[in-house]
């Protein structure tokens, strides 16, 4: 995901400021961590903490240093295919699953590589000119609006590596609030018509939000919240995961080959649910959102519940007309990363930002108009619409300006261990 150059470009003081303050909340995301943390990988999805933090900052040094730093000499040139994700215009990387597989560089040295990189781009003020001051700027504000998605990418791969050790250990231990009370649902009307659809302001935002075009959508209504654990589990309760009519067919044999039977992260104990969390594990809470739950899990509720699953534009259109504002509860500034039950003095249309990402029924598809970018940074974006679903909101890890009305995120439909969740639609 790529900004166009007509992107608005702050300064250059001011977007280095942002830098530096990107920069310092991943390494505080971290900060909790023992240095045996930074290394596990122990699924493929998941990323070792490490490796976000060296990715992060070879970002910066392969699109911003060697470019416009004259005379910049690379901190360790073998670096760019230990860390380069999938960029193939730059050249070799190594293999998603093998990033766990570096014990060295150590942490330490990817502290220093951090420092030596942040230590450059602080003095690219000498180097500016009329000419590249909008380019550099675009490519920093690039640079840091990537490290916030990879602070999202560390917040969930911790959780998930956390989790596959059975002496459950605690990432932190922020108090999760109480949660008592249950939001009655309704179903909120969004009137027939045509309807605006993406991007259309004067801040960042990715290429794939580009395009704005009209679309039309019949009449339909929208849950007023997310569907909580306590209906989840009556799902559960029901055979839902037993009933191969509710499922998708891939859907039904991922059922069948993994044995699902409950949201990531659950376990039952004596009759009881529990679930791990960033605080550690505790009593499911049937008042909060579910949560972790892929595509096929959220089409199965909804196909048990007798409702569907929005469309994208839908979500779009009724999150403008019901949280114009954008009103958020829950996000990763709390540091809590957990969705909880919503509070009154909401908006009518409730947890739409800050809880979990909502799976809609909507393929990741370009917009009208939609071009690649030119290339290396056309590579992050638009090679990827294929086989992934979009998602909508954000999350409890959701850095909070990446929460906006038009943000299309997308997974594979299968992904459960980001924050995902169900909103229902009729």
């Amino acid at each position: 995901m790529f900004p166009t150059t007509d992107t608005l470009v702050q300064p250059l003081r001011k977007v280095l400021d942002k830098f530096s303050l990107v920069r310092s909340a991943t390494e505080a995301i971290c900060k909790p961590l023992a240095i045996e943390d930074y290394i596990p990988q122990p699924i493929v999805d998941v990323s070792p903490p490490k490796w976000h933090l060296a990715h992060s900052t070879w970002f910066f040094e392969i699109f911003v240093l060697k470019t416009f730093y004259p005379g910049y000499k690379a901190f360790d040139p073998v670096y760019n295919e230990l860390f380069n994700s999938y960029y193939n215009t730059i050249g070799n990387r190594t293999a998603r699953n093998r990033r766990g597989f570096l014990s060295r560089p150590t942490v330490a040295e990817v502290y220093a590589y951090r420092a030596h990189v942040n230590e450059h781009v602080a003095k690219l003020e000498s180097f500016i000119t009329e000419k590249n001051e909008q380019e550099i700027c675009t490519l920093i504000e690039t640079g840091c609006q990537h490290e916030q998605q990879h602070q999202e990418l560390l917040i969930t791969d911790l959780k998930y590596i956390l989790s596959c050790n059975i002496i459950r250990p605690t990432y932190h231990t922020v108090s999760i609030p109480d949660q008592t009370h249950t939001i009655k649902s309704a179903f909120l009307p969004v009137s027939e018509g045509m309807y605006q659809i993406g991007y259309a302001g004067d801040e960042f935002c990715f290429d794939n939000e580009l395009g704005v075009h009209q679309v039309f959508l019949t009449e339909f209504r929208i849950q007023n919240r997310l569907v909580t654990n306590g209906e989840y589990m009556e799902f559960m309760a029901d055979g839902g995961y037993k009933d191969f009519r509710l499922w998708l067919s891939e859907g039904w044999d991922l059922v069948n080959k993994e044995q699902w039977q409950h949201p990531l992260y659950w376990e039952q104990k004596d009759g009881e649910w529990y679930e791990f969390s960033l605080a550690g594990e505790h009593k499911v809470n049937k008042q909060a959102p579910v949560c972790h739950v892929s595509f096929f899990e959220a089409a199965a509720y909804a196909a048990w519940a007798g409702k569907r699953l929005l469309t994208e534009f839908e979500w779009e259109v009724a999150a403008r007309l019901y949280n114009p504002e954008l009103k958020v509860q829950n996000s990763q500034d709390h540091w809590i990363f957990q969705p909880v039950t919503t509070s009154e003095n909401q908006p009518a249309c409730q947890q739409l930002f800050g809880e979990t990402w909502q799976w809609t029924n909507s393929a990741y598809l370009p917009y009208p108009g939609f071009a690649i970018a030119e290339g290396a940074l056309g590579e992050y974006n638009g090679k990827f619409m294929m086989n992934q679903m979009i998602l909508r909101g954000s999350s409890c890890a959701t850095p909070y300006n990446h929460m906006r009305h038009t943000y299309r995120n997308f997974f594979p439909a299968n992904a459960q261990w980001q924050f995902s969740g169900i909103r229902l639609a009729e």
